[in-house]
Parts: C-alpha cells; sequence; structure tokens
C-alpha cells in the first residue's frame, strides 16, 4: 500500500515538474535591448506599475526623499543624461530617480519599469559626477536587463517545483536549489548591468573609469567583514573591477573598429 502512494507521489511530482518546466519554457524570449534569453512573465507595463506602487514605500523605508533640491537635481540631470545618450531612451519605461535621506545605508537600486533610487550615504560618498553615472547607469542597466522581472519568474517556478517536491519529501532540497539558483543568477545580473553601466557612461560622455572608484568605495564601506561572494547576490568587488575593465576594453575596441 505505501509503495502504491509513493507511486502517486512520485506521478504527482512529475505532472508539477513538467508544468513548471513547460511554464518556464513557454516564458522564455530574448530581450531586445540586452540580446540575452530570459524567461519573462511581467509586461512592460506591468514592470512599471510595480514600480510605480512600490516607490513611496521603498521611500519611506529609507526615510523618505532628501530634502535637498540642489542635489536631487544633480541626480535628475545626471540620469537623464545617461538614458537619453542610449538606448534606455528607446524603452518603453519611465525613468525617475529619486535621492533617498538615508545617511546611514549605502545603496543604490532599482525597481521594476525604471524607478532607481540612491541613498544619501552612498550619494555623500562620490567624489564626482562620473562616479554618480556609474551608479545610476548600473542601476539603469537593472531595469534593461529585466532582472527583476526574470527574478520573479524563476522564484515562481522554483515555488511549484518546491511543491511538488514535497509531494515526494524533497521540498527542502528543491528550495535550496532555487535559492542557490537565484544567488548566482545574482551576481550575473550585477555583472551584467556593470558592464551595461559603462556603455552608457561612455555613450553619455562619462568617463568610465571612475566606476572602478565606485567599487572601492563598496568595498571600503563593506568592510574585513563582508559575505563571501558565494552566499551573496552580488560578486566580490574586485572581481567586478577586473569585469569593469574588461567592458571599458571591450567597449572602446568596439567603438573604435
Amino acid at each position: 500500500m505505501r509503495r502504491g502512494n509513493f507511486k502517486v507521489r512520485i506521478f504527482i511530482f512529475i505532472a508539477i515538474a513538467a508544468f513548471a518546466y513547460l511554464r518556464k519554457c513557454s516564458q522564455e524570449e530574448i530581450n531586445p535591448y540586452t540580446g540575452k534569453k530570459q524567461a519573462i512573465s511581467l509586461s512592460p507595463q506591468e514592470e512599471i506599475a510595480i514600480g510605480l506602487q512600490s516607490a513611496p514605500g521603498m521611500a519611506q523605508q529609507h526615510g523618505g526623499l532628501h530634502p535637498n533640491n540642489e542635489y536631487q537635481a544633480l541626480v535628475d540631470n545626471v540620469g537623464n543624461k545617461l538614458v537619453n545618450s542610449s538606448i534606455a531612451k528607446a524603452t518603453p519605461y519611465k525613468y525617475d530617480f529619486h535621492l533617498l535621506a538615508d545617511q546611514n545605508t549605502i545603496n543604490a537600486f532599482a525597481l521594476p519599469g525604471g524607478q532607481i533610487f540612491i541613498t544619501y550615504a552612498l550619494f555623500s560618498k562620490l567624489e564626482n559626477k562620473d562616479q554618480l553615472a556609474g551608479v545610476l547607469g548600473h542601476e539603469i542597466g537593472h531595469v534593461l536587463g529585466k532582472h527583476s522581472n526574470e527574478r520573479i519568474t524563476n522564484a515562481n517556478f522554483w515555488k511549484v517545483l518546491a511543491m511538488g517536491s514535497s509531494a515526494i519529501d524533497m521540498g527542502g532540497v528543491a528550495q535550496q536549489m532555487g535559492q542557490g539558483q537565484l544567488l548566482k543568477n545574482g551576481r550575473g545580473d550585477e555583472l551584467e548591468s556593470d558592464e551595461l553601466g559603462v556603455q552608457f557612461m561612455i555613450e553619455a560622455g562619462y568617463n568610465p573609469e571612475e566606476m572602478i572608484g565606485v567599487m572601492e568605495i563598496l568595498k571600503a564601506a563593506a568592510g574585513p567583514n563582508r559575505v563571501p561572494e558565494f552566499q551573496s547576490t552580488h560578486p566580490d568587488p574586485e572581481n567586478r573591477i577586473e569585469k569593469i575593465r574588461e567592458a571599458i576594453e571591450n567597449y572602446r575596441y568596439k567603438k573604435a573598429s
């Protein structure tokens, strides 16, 4: 009887896994801005709606918007110059740049659809407009790369797979595999955004070498106790610096040839 029950559970798992896999395959498409094949479940309009809906709450978590209009205007000017000089201008996304009042958290992030944030804690450590362009260009890269969209789609895939795996008492294994895959994908997203950021900086007339300075700031902020790369969604700053240098050389070579 138990063996029969186990066969039924195996069948249920296979059916759910097949459904999840086929649904994910049906969602795959080529990103028109990066050429990368991705599983995407949200339309650009849905991405924009999620970003606009989430933006006020994200700002509130970081102490609201910074009250200095001059600083905000600088962020707007640099961000808009990056957008208007690159392929970002031809996308359906609505880019808004927000300087957050948070003086403690050194961070910048992007929501789906074009809502981009930088904390004052990071802004205040930047030495020039080029470094600011490096930060904002990287975040624009996340939007064009549809990274949040892809992560939402992949998370849903692993959630369904974990539900099927629970039928054979393997739900925890599937969940761990999913978390590991999402961490790996996250590191890939960061490197792709760095590369796109370099491209946007060069096209807008900013010095891409200054993005290396941003990495040094992030490295110093993390200190000696930073999370090991294999446990983090972000690559180690040293690895990012190496890849940024490669991206600068590659893009300059393409532009010259």
